[in-house]
């Protein structure tokens, strides 16, 4: 009793420590952080916005000035003369911008400036103009007219190594251990020309993305490293000048080098990745946002454009087809750069920075551990469904808190790897135990096979059949078998021996029952019970129960002459088969019951078993069996017997052979001279002519079935069975005739 619970708490902690090893090894996935796992992590984020969009607010202190399809129309192909470009910084300037950032590059000096047209030489004798215009030059103009505004210029990142240092107008003051050391790094940069770049009141990087990265933006550096040290961001710059700001401040953590936290403008305050990164908050595109640059080179003092640009941090670019300056957003739309960087500067302004941190990366972790751990208790305990429904509640659980982290709090909490993970685990657990259970359940048929066929366990898990306490009533064929002289048995040889005996005949004697899609019900010392048609329809159950005993009586044979029956007197075995009504289910108690058969034929079945020693044969069937089977089995009549606690007699049969045997000229010569014996015996002729029609019997027998030798030797000793007053009320079929006869 106790080695199963014993056995079971053994599976339980070994399924157990599957589950647990199944979590480290997540837990080491996690903390590699491969591709796919950082890639999901970021889809599921952008589907986070997608549902949740930022709004757009008119009245944030943000515009674009779009160089578009209708200003390229208008005044001509780009790049614009840089006369051009003072002049919009001056109308722009005039119409109150807190600041102008360009998110473009002047890199070369203008080839539309006189003096470089005249060093051309292919205009040369072409253009003539007068020595004063000979001296002008478009970048010094341009420059004069940035130095009398707070505008920002772009500068790009580059990989060669040739031109110019960069010199970033913004003050950075660190705050910690180098927080700037773990910025992300910037090979070279492509400053502004000169004298553009001692003009400008700021100058910020236009990249929105690390150098050669593509794909979706959704974190943007707000401080760049470099050569020549941290650079802003062209949004970052602009805000800083429009506020005023000198400095920049960058907030690390005192104890480690490398690791940024946030950046401060003013009052403004920027969480960051730990190399300076902001997480973009988008919104939808808007067309409010963008002022076409063709309206902004009209001449000023247009009320409309002043109430749009007044106080405002204006960025300028370009939404050109012909100009690449696309990108893609987390909301799957593509937009200009500069609407990236105007975005950025909006989010800074309503306060909607969102964030993630290492605390959230370990709550995250956490959850994967939790409901790893949930879903590995609840299925070693309970099961595969269970687990399934406590691991979807614990999931549903950890992505309520992830979306309402992000609704209300900005916070980027990952649901896929605890999701994905929990998933994972509970699909190998189950496959774990899946194998497990087909294992036990393997060994299960290996022993339940050995009580009913394995085409009835095929059935039976096919009709998906539920063990639970109770029965129905129907027909069924039942046979009791015995071993004969069994006691002697006993005597002669050790128990240990006699048990290997035993199990060495039951197993021959049972794989016929089984082979004839029976069902052992159970071993009873030296005798086997079993029965058919249950639990699963079995038709011609009472042929097969008495095709079963012949078989038996085959394996007999070859069991005696096995070196396990050397030395020992051959063992015989009574049969008795008998068909009726019984409850078939299961019986017990609720914790402990078996499946087997109650009624009165199962009675009838032990009581023709013990009378084939008062019929001296081993096999015997019931009228019941008789009935069914007449057409095919060959069974002589062996009158009436006394069946212990039954008021009636039962009228029995000697099985002697299949339908082969059923339809030889011998055995139909022995049945016609049968039935004329067992006539002499009821018309009680001389004593004389029964003996000489038994020895015909006998004669006839000897060459057919020897068993029946014994038989009608004994025959003369039970004339009383034929003459019994009750056998014509018994009796309801005709002797003369092998066709059924038919009942009411």
């Amino acid at each position: 009793m106790t080695g199963k619970p014993k056995e079971r708490t053994g599976r339980r902690r070994a399924f157990q420590l599957v589950g647990l090893g199944l979590i480290l090894f997540g837990c080491f996935i996690r903390v590699l952080d491969p591709y796919p796992v950082r890639m999901t992590r970021m889809i599921y984020f952008d589907l986070l916005q997608r549902i949740s969009p930022r709004d757009y607010n008119p009245d944030l202190p943000v515009r674009v000035v779009d160089i578009d399809e209708q200003s390229l129309a208008n005044w001509g192909q780009w790049p614009w003369p840089r006369t051009l470009l003072a002049q919009m910084v001056k109308n722009l300037g005039e119409y109150g911008a807190a600041s102008i950032a360009f998110d473009m590059l002047f890199v070369e000096p203008d080839r539309f400036s006189p003096a470089r047209l005249l060093k051309d030489p292919s205009l040369a004798g072409v253009v003539s103009v007068d020595h004063q215009a000979s001296k002008l030059d478009n970048d010094v103009l341009f420059a004069l007219e940035v130095a009398n505004w707070p505008v920002v210029l772009g500068a790009a990142a580059r990989q060669s190594g040739d031109g110019r240092a960069i010199t970033p107008h913004a003050g950075i003051i660190e705050i910690g251990e180098a927080p700037t050391a773990g910025l992300v790094s910037v090979p070279h940069w492509t400053p502004p020309a000169p004298p553009l770049d001692r003009s400008a009141a700021g100058i910020g990087g236009v990249n929105v993305s690390p150098l050669g990265g593509m794909g979706i933006i959704r974190r943007v550096p707000v401080l760049w490293g470099g050569p020549d040290g941290a650079l802003p961001g062209l949004g970052i710059e602009a805000l800083r000048v429009a506020l005023g700001e000198p400095v920049i401040i960058a907030e690390g953590t005192p104890d480690e080098a490398g690791i940024m936290l946030a950046v401060e403008i003013g009052e403004f305050r920027l969480p960051t990745t730990e190399n300076g990164e902001i997480w973009v908050r988008y919104r939808r595109d808007n067309p409010d946002l963008y002022l076409s640059a063709d309206e902004i080179m009209q001449e000023p003092d247009n009320p409309a454009l002043r109430a749009e640009i007044e106080g405002r941090i204006i960025l300028v670019g370009t939404s050109a087809a012909g100009l690449f300056d696309m990108h893609q957003t987390a909301l799957g739309e593509s937009v200009p750069g500069v609407s990236i960087h105007a975005q950025i500067l909006e989010q800074i302004l309503t306060g909607e920075m969102m964030s993630r941190s290492d605390v959230t990366a370990a709550l995250e972790l956490l959850s994967f551990v939790t409901l790893g751990i949930v879903v590995t208790a609840v299925m070693a305990r309970f099961g595969a469904v269970a687990s399934f429904v406590a691991g979807g509640a614990s999931a549903a659980v950890v992505l309520a808190i992830s979306w309402l982290a992000f609704q209300n709090q900005l916070i980027l909490f990952d649901v896929t790897f605890p999701l994905m993970g929990g998933m994972a685990n509970f699909g190998l657990l189950a496959g774990y135990l899946f194998i497990s259970t087909e294992r036990e359940k393997r060994v299960i048929r290996q022993i339940f096979s050995h009580y009913v066929a394995p085409e009835i366990l095929d059935e039976m898990e096919g009709a998906g059949h539920q063990l639970q306490l109770g029965g129905e009533t129907q027909e069924i064929t039942v046979m009791f078998s015995d071993i004969r002289g069994f006691t002697p048995l006993s005597e002669s040889v050790s128990a240990t021996d006699l048990v290997t005996l035993l199990n060495q005949l039951f197993s021959q004697i049972g794989d016929q029952i089984l082979l004839e899609r029976g069902t052992i019900d159970k071993f009873i010392g030296d005798a086997v019970m079993a029965f058919w048609n249950a639990p699963l329809p079995v038709e011609d159950h009472p042929r097969r129960a008495a095709q079963a005993a012949l078989l038996m009586r085959q394996a007999l044979v070859g069991f005696n002459a096995s070196d396990v029956m050397k030395g020992q007197p051959p063992i015989a075995l009574a049969t008795g088969c008998a068909t009726g009504r019984a409850c078939v289910g299961n019986i017990g108690s609720k914790r402990r019951f078996n499946y087997t058969v109650i009624g009165d034929v199962v009675n009838v079945a032990a009581r023709i078993e013990q009378s084939c020693r008062h019929v001296d044969y081993d096999i015997l069937v019931s009228c019941s069996v008789y009935e069914k089977t007449r057409q095919d089995m060959a069974m002589l009549e062996a009158g009436f017997v006394d069946l212990k606690g039954r008021t009636d007699l039962e009228p029995v049969f000697v099985l002697v052979g299949d339908r082969t045997m059923l339809n030889t000229p011998a055995f139909q010569r022995l049945e016609a001279t049968h039935k004329v014996l067992i006539e002499a015996i009821r018309d009680r002729k001389p004593s004389d002519q029964i003996e000489m029609i038994c020895e015909d019997c006998i004669a006839q027998a000897r060459q057919i079935e020897p068993g029946l030798l014994n038989f009608y030797g004994a025959l003369s000793g039970r004339a009383a069975d034929f003459r019994s007053d009750f056998q014509s009320s018994q009796l309801i079929f005709s002797h003369h005739d092998r066709e059924p006869t038919p009942t009411a």
